[in-house]
């Protein structure tokens, strides 16, 4: 095994070029969500508005990406928007944050993404259900094994991945290329309710999530002005692309009421096309992607737990960092291990899935929120550090980005329900852990002589 470096000084060195950054940062971003938002969002505001709403989406994310960008040129960090919440609002918020990336949303999004690979995979070998959660641990497992390897085999394997999914998207546009196009509807529409509009924008913004952490490889980019900015606005701009497509392929080859009838697009459209076989293309697709998806948190996740445990000594060796391998391999192996206990305990859930969903999504939205009014916070607070990236038009873009997260935290609040106490209330955790690693560190007896810790 590498030896493992334990001083704390020790961390991620500039090595990425600006292509891998926009790579890793698309698959942190490219999943199947596009797959099962569509219909919702077809439903929420109709034919008229369907592809604006989608460009209301894009542009929104990329103010938020502008907004990223600053803050990582000016304050680059392997703890990404951890490091500008700590920065901003002091050592609680950011741990809370970090807490919440760790077992919230980081861990509950592998678990989630791997149920979804492995119920995708059972139902194309017709196994068992209760195979699924051993093969849900057996992708983690293999995917923190590639990790733990090196930086570079994890990158290699996102960039395979990001590949994969990009056919299978190319596959799904042709499938309605070469289709005969169905009818369109003949009913007049009226205009989108608020709840429409509401509902459809949050699952907009889900399927175009994810860029936030790319602020995670701001201290490991080669090009600190120009590399994130690319990485961040370059995967929102491709993704919105790729995702237009995929929509007009739904919409030419089901037609636009078969599209919101629809629960699974792809696999009617490609069916339609190809028969059995388009099927088992899309089984692949969703399995390609969802792997490609977890690989992604894996690579960001396990640098949000680093550089927070590197701020708090209690923490011990989550907050070194593996020179030789070039990632924080402690916090990686965390991580993992967590993923796993999730994936035990959704085995044993009855929807597992939908519950996950729910305490993730307003949890999301409210740290989104407080990054976002960081940038005005720290541009106040630290205005002689040079940005070589700044927002344009500030401060109305930040402001505008702020009102926007809020917008989506009360939405996601309502959607949700009760179920969004269950989130918060485990991100609330994180401060009374906080509390008691403090106390116990304050409580630790100190040497008389020369006033050192012992």
């Amino acid at each position: 095994m590498s030896p493992v470096v334990d001083d704390r000084a020790a961390g991620p060195r500039r090595h990425l070029g600006t292509a891998t950054a926009l790579v890793v940062t698309l698959g942190m971003m490219i999943t199947t969500d596009i797959l099962k938002t569509a219909p919702t969002v077809a439903q929420g505001v109709g034919e008229s508005y369907f592809y604006a709403v989608w460009l209301l989406g894009g542009v929104l994310s990329v103010i938020g990406a502008l907004c990223f960008a600053e803050l990582a040129a000016a304050f680059p960090d392997a703890g990404g928007d951890y490091h500008f919440l700590r920065l901003a609002y002091g050592p609680y918020v950011g741990f809370v944050y970090a807490w919440s990336r760790f077992s919230v949303l980081h861990t509950g999004w592998i678990a989630l993404t791997a149920f979804l690979f492995a119920d995708h995979l059972a139902s194309l070998l017709h196994w068992p259900q209760a195979v699924e959660g051993w093969c849900a641990a057996a992708i983690v497992l293999a995917l923190v094994a590639s990790n733990f390897a090196g930086m570079r085999m994890g990158l290699l394997t996102q960039t395979v991945l990001v590949a994969l999914v990009a056919l299978g998207f190319i596959a799904i546009i042709s499938a309605a290329w070469w289709s005969e196009p169905a009818s369109t509807s003949t009913v007049a529409e009226s205009s989108p309710s608020f709840a429409g509009w509401s509902s459809a924008m949050i699952y907009v913004l889900l399927a175009l999530g994810g860029w936030g952490d790319a602020a995670t490889l701001s201290a490991e980019a080669r090009d600190g002005r120009r590399g994130l900015l690319i990485a961040l606005v370059g995967s929102i701009v491709l993704m919105l692309a790729i995702y237009l497509a995929v929509n007009w392929a739904f919409v030419r080859g089901l037609g636009f009421d078969g599209l919101a009838a629809s629960e699974a697009p792809a696999v009617e459209l490609l069916t339609q096309v190809f028969g059995k076989s388009g099927g088992l293309l899309i089984v692949i697709v969703v399995g390609v992607t969802a792997v490609s998806s977890i690989n992604a948190v894996l690579i960001a996740g396990p640098r949000v737990t680093f550089a927070a445990a590197r701020d708090v000594p209690a923490l011990g060796r989550l907050g070194t960092w593996n020179e030789d391998r070039g990632v924080p391999a402690f916090a990686l192996l965390a991580i993992g291990a967590v993923s796993l206990l999730l994936i035990a305990f959704g085995s044993y859930a009855d929807d597992g899935f939908n519950a996950m969903v729910e305490y993730m999504t307003p949890v999301y939205w409210f740290f989104m929120s407080l990054s976002g009014f960081s940038l005005i916070v720290l541009r106040r607070r630290f205005p002689q550090v040079e940005r070589p990236f700044a927002v344009p038009f500030y401060p109305w873009l930040p402001l505008l980005f702020l009102a926007l997260c809020i917008a989506m935290f009360c939405s996601s609040v309502v959607y949700v329900g009760w179920g969004a106490l269950l989130g918060l209330g485990i991100s609330l955790i994180g401060a009374l852990v906080l509390a008691l690693l403090q106390l116990r560190r304050s409580r630790r007896p100190r040497a008389s002589s020369s006033g050192v810790s012992t």
